[in-house]
C-alpha cells in the first residue's frame, strides 16, 4: 500500500529517539501549575511560558511534535511569530488537543465521558488551515470498586473512534488517548486487566468507524500499580506488564505508541520508559508524550521570572534529552 501523507506524519512523530511535548493544559490546569510557584495566571504569562518552551535551542533533537491548546494556537513568540509556524520552522510538528474535557457520565457514578464532538468537523478544518498536522482526544477511565463499567468503556471508545475518523477526514493524524488513571490502591495486575479491556474496546470501535490504523497513534498509560498501592511494581515489572498488554491489544499496523506520564515523577517516567524501550522486536515504535514529566523542571526553574528563562530552557532541554535516551533504551540515570 502506498504511504499516505498522514502515515508519513504519524511515522515522523515517532521517529527514533523523538517524542511529543504535551503543552495542551486547559485554563484550570495551567492555573493550578502556575499556582504551585506563585506565578500569576495571566494571558501574557501563559504566552511567555509557552514561548520559553517552544524556543528552547536544540529541543527538536528530542521532540518531534508539540500538542497545543486552543489559546496557544493563536499566540505568538516574543519575536512575533505564531507558535505553530515557529514550531514548524524549528523542525517540530504542531498538533492540537480538540476535546473539551471530561464530565460526569449520566447514570454512571464515578465515571466520566469526554465532551467536544459539537462542531468538531468545522474546528478540525480551521486548525489544519492554521498549521496543525495532528490532533489529540483524551478519555479517562477510573479503576475502583465495580469500575470501570462496560457502559463507560464502550461510550468513551466510541467517542475516541468518531474523533479519529473525523480527524483523518480533515487531513490530520489522530492521537487516540484512553487514559487509565493511576488513582487507587489497586495492584499492577488489576491495572493490566483494565487497560487490556479498555484497549480491546477502543480498537474494536476504531475498526467499526473505519479508522486507518497506519494514519494514527495511540497515547496510553503504562501499566502501573495504583498510586496508593502499598506494593509498587519495579520498572522491570512495569515494562513486562505493559508490553504484554500492548502485544495482546494493539494491532501491528499502528505506527507508534506514545506513553503519557499521568502523574509519575519526571525521573520515574523516564526510567520506566527506558525499561519498556529495551524490549526487542516490538511491532510498533514506542516513545513518550509527556506534559508534567517534561515541563516540571523548567517551570520550577522559571517561576515567572524573566531572568530565569535561560535556566528554564536548560532544564527542559536536559529532561528532553533524558527521554530521548530512554526512547532508545539507552538512559543510564540523571547525568
Amino acid at each position: 500500500m502506498k504511504k499516505t501523507e498522514l502515515a508519513s506524519i504519524a511515522q515522523a512523530l515517532v521517529a527514533p529517539g523523538r517524542g511529543l511535548l504535551a503543552a495542551d493544559e486547559s485554563f484550570p490546569t495551567i492555573a493550578k501549575r502556575f499556582g504551585e510557584y506563585a506565578i500569576p495566571d495571566t494571558e501574557e504569562n501563559r504566552r511567555a511560558y509557552r514561548d520559553l518552551l517552544f524556543t528552547t535551542p536544540g529541543l527538536a533533537a528530542a521532540i518531534s511534535g508539540v500538542i497545543l491548546f486552543d489559546e496557544t494556537m493563536g499566540q505568538r513568540t516574543k519575536a512575533g511569530e505564531l507558535f505553530p509556524a515557529e514550531l514548524t520552522a524549528r523542525g517540530m510538528i504542531p498538533g492540537i488537543k480538540v476535546d473539551a474535557g471530561a464530565v460526569d457520565l449520566a447514570g454512571f457514578p464515578g465515571e466520566k465521558i469526554t465532551q467536544g464532538l459539537d462542531k468538531l468537523r468545522e474546528r478540525l478544518a480551521d486548525y489544519r488551515q492554521r498549521g496543525a498536522r495532528f490532533t489529540k482526544w483524551r478519555a479517562v477511565v477510573a479503576i475502583g470498586r465495580g469500575l470501570p463499567t462496560d457502559g463507560a468503556v464502550a461510550a468513551n471508545a466510541q467517542l475516541l473512534a468518531l474523533f479519529a475518523a473525523l480527524s483523518q477526514e480533515a487531513g490530520l493524524v489522530p492521537i487516540v488517548e484512553p487514559e487509565v488513571l493511576m488513582d487507587g490502591n489497586h495492584a499492577i495486575e488489576r491495572c493490566e486487566a483494565v487497560t487490556t479491556r479498555v484497549l480491546e474496546a477502543v480498537f474494536a470501535a476504531l475498526a467499526g468507524q473505519r479508522v486507518v490504523l497506519e494514519e494514527m497513534l495511540l497515547k496510553t498509560g503504562m501499566v502501573l500499580s495504583g498510586a496508593d498501592c502499598p506494593v509498587q511494581a519495579t520498572a522491570a515489572q512495569v515494562a513486562a506488564a505493559t508490553i504484554r498488554c500492548l502485544r495482546r491489544t494493539v494491532p501491528a499496523a499502528v505506527p507508534g505508541i506514545v506513553f503519557l506520564s499521568g502523574g509519575q515523577s519526571d525521573e520515574k517516567a523516564t526510567v520506566r520508559l527506558n525499561a519498556i524501550c529495551q524490549a526487542d522486536d516490538l511491532p510498533w515504535t514506542v516513545s513518550f508524550s509527556y506534559g508534567r514529566a517534561l515541563q516540571t523542571p523548567a517551570l520550577k526553574a522559571w517561576k515567572g521570572r524573566p531572568g530565569r528563562v535561560a535556566a528554564a530552557k536548560a532544564a527542559l532541554r536536559h529532561r528532553a534529552q533524558c527521554n530521548r535516551l530512554a526512547a532508545l533504551g539507552k538512559y543510564r540515570g540523571r547525568s
